[in-house]
């Protein structure tokens, strides 16, 4: 049965509100792997209470609207969706804990065609819930691999730039442990696919994926440090496509090209396969 473009461009979405702690932030940062060298006092900092900063890309995962699109309403052959790409624009620096509220919406239903798939794209605004401001603006686009050909569709998002056709004006390697997808999913992505063996068999893959939401930490990480001095105040745009997965313990090479004006262009490949496994990177840093 084809998927139903009117109820999931309208699909309903609660307020989500969520109250988060010191450890819920250091719980995110080991999680994209703050801290794998625990005596780098910046890296520290993400981690450890004493001077504790709150990594911006913590937005991706606060308010969440759970794993909707396993709602059988939906009519979504889920266990063949992947994320596709991810976008934020930092409004507002977090603080080491707070209560904050999320306001959800589908704003994009892209038919590819019945061969090729759909795109769905859900953006999240979160508040802080003391003031009201705006924290951060989600846009989380998923790819529905068996749900094309319904026959309506809305124009596609503008596409990402890609990166510059020259060598990196900087190169950022770091590391991901093989547990790394058991302990990113405590951050509340459920999905099976990131720890049942036999979910990611069904969905082709030969052992379970690490999210692709850390692999963006990862890169976020690569690009606060080697633009930011680790300021978590200095990052307000952080864009890329998710093009191949990464299998926990994979090493991740973050390519990164200085850009016009506050622009860096980024990409990622993993050491060990020598694939490229983030593409068209936007970042924004003050």
């Amino acid at each position: 049965m084809p998927l139903d473009y009117k109820l999931i461009k309208n699909w309903a979405f609660n307020d989500v509100e969520q109250t988060y702690t010191e450890k819920d932030v250091m719980l995110y940062a080991l999680g994209i792997g703050l801290g794998h060298n625990p005596l780098d006092a910046k890296q520290l900092d993400f981690v450890y209470e004493k001077n504790l900063k709150v990594f911006p890309t913590i937005g991706s995962v606060l308010a969440f609207q759970g794993f909707w699109m396993r709602d059988p309403r939906a009519g979504i052959t889920w266990v063949k969706l992947v994320h596709g790409e991810q976008r934020m624009r930092f409004h507002k620096p977090f603080s080491p804990s707070a209560t904050v509220r999320g306001k959800i919406r589908v704003t994009h239903v892209v038919d590819k065609g019945a061969d090729k798939g759909a795109i769905v794209v859900v953006e999240r605004d979160i508040y802080d819930a003391s003031d009201n401001s705006v924290l951060v603006t989600v846009q989380q686009t998923t790819f529905l691999r068996a749900d094309g050909g319904f026959g309506v569709s809305d124009p596609a998002p503008e596409p990402l730039p890609k990166v510059p056709e020259r060598a990196p004006d900087h190169i950022c390697t770091l590391p991901t442990l093989p547990q790394a997808a058991l302990l990113y999913r405590l951050n509340g992505d459920i999905n099976p696919l990131h720890v049942d063996p036999e979910v990611a068999d069904k969905a082709g893959f030969p052992k379970p994926i690490l999210h692709g939401l850390c692999t963006y930490g990862v890169a976020a990480h690569a690009v606060l440090k080697t633009f930011c001095d680790y300021d978590p105040a200095r990052l307000s745009r952080f864009d890329v496509r998710f093009s191949a997965p990464v299998y926990p313990g994979e090493t991740i090479v973050v390519e990164m090209w200085k850009g016009e004006g506050s622009v860096v262009h980024f990409q990622a490949k993993v050491a060990e396969r020598d694939v490229l496994v983030l593409s068209n990177g936007a970042a924004e840093v003050k």
